[in-house]
């Protein structure tokens, strides 16, 4: 599976210390020079930058050819060259979080994953403890999705649980 990331689902699954489960999920996740150049801006956590500055063997920096991809509409140098990457790569996914960027993919056929996608495909996985990492997306700065769509994906989760118990009972 090729993976390809912008800046945001990386940055905060670093803050809230998460990170591992892209490896767990995906195997090697790809990111363009923009985009690693974007996790060590002054203004970035220091989290962030250190995590960076001893990145892990599953995260890939390449260079993005961005002629091969020119939006209709404005969108940020990360993801440009994320999208351009994807296409040259032939990527199944790109992790990204911006709406803008979404309408883009779409129109290239690009498939995007979220960072609660990714956060609930762990929790299915039981790799994460799903309200606890709820919580502590809530208190960062990250843009979070409408609190019904939270509240469905955490009953989800619920329910997923309460099958898995069922069915350690009937064992």
């Amino acid at each position: 599976m090729i993976i390809v990331s912008d800046t945001t689902p990386l940055r905060y699954l670093i803050e809230i210390e998460e990170v591992h489960i892209l490896e767990e999920l995906f195997g090697k996740v790809i990111i363009p020079e923009k985009v690693a150049e974007e996790l060590q801006r002054l203004k970035t956590p220091q989290k962030v930058k250190n995590w960076m500055q001893s990145r892990p063997a599953w995260l890939e920096v390449k260079k993005a050819d961005i002629s091969l991809f020119t939006p209709k509409r404005k969108i940020g140098d990360g993801e440009r060259e994320a999208f351009a990457l994807a296409l040259a790569l032939k990527a199944d996914a790109v992790l990204s979080d911006d709406k803008d960027a979404a309408v883009e993919a779409q129109r290239h056929n690009i498939t995007i994953i979220p960072t609660f996608t990714i956060l609930e495909r762990a929790a299915a996985r039981n790799l994460i403890d799903l309200p606890k990492t709820v919580d502590a997306m809530r208190k960062t700065s990250f843009r979070l999705p409408p609190e019904k769509d939270i509240e469905a994906m955490l009953e989800r989760d619920e329910q997923r649980k309460l099958q898995a118990a069922g069915k350690g009972e009937e064992e």
